[in-house]
């Protein structure tokens, strides 16, 4: 059993500056398989997009996704967990926070997010939640 975020977290995630548009980061999540991306401007962290916040925010906007920038959809992010902090600990903050993901920080730059997925294939290995986030997609 993992004893720290670091062991369970997705390292190196994706980054994207806000001023990036909708489309571009549409097709980085799905060429990557992932389902948010961090938003930053250098080293500082300015939110976290999801491929929910895409379509609810982004395309349901009426807006043309092409010249819409992804910095105007970004979440704020209201909560976040060091590497060497305990999953306990991150399972703590999402139900205090009722977020799904969290970006990791070391030393104030990002250096991983840990979702609820995650948690849930290293804390209860035979629950639902855990077969469902360890299946790999069909494509």
């Amino acid at each position: 059993m993992a004893t720290k975020i670091r062991d369970i977290m997705t390292g190196s995630p994706t980054s994207v500056s806000p001023e990036l548009d909708i489309v571009t980061v549409a097709r980085a999540m799905r060429d990557e398989d992932i389902g948010a991306v961090l938003v930053a401007e250098g080293d500082e962290l300015r939110g976290l997009v999801t491929d929910r916040d895409l379509v609810v925010r982004g395309l349901a906007a009426d807006g043309d996704p092409r010249q819409a920038k992804i910095g105007g959809i970004t979440s704020s992010v209201t909560a976040t967990i060091g590497p060497d902090d305990s999953p306990q600990k991150a399972a703590q903050i999402m139900r205090e926070r009722s977020v799904r993901r969290l970006p990791v920080l070391e030393d104030g730059r990002p250096v991983g997010i840990v979702s609820i997925g995650d948690l849930a294939v290293e804390e209860d290995s035979g629950s639902a939640l855990a077969d469902i986030s360890a299946a790999r997609p069909n494509r």
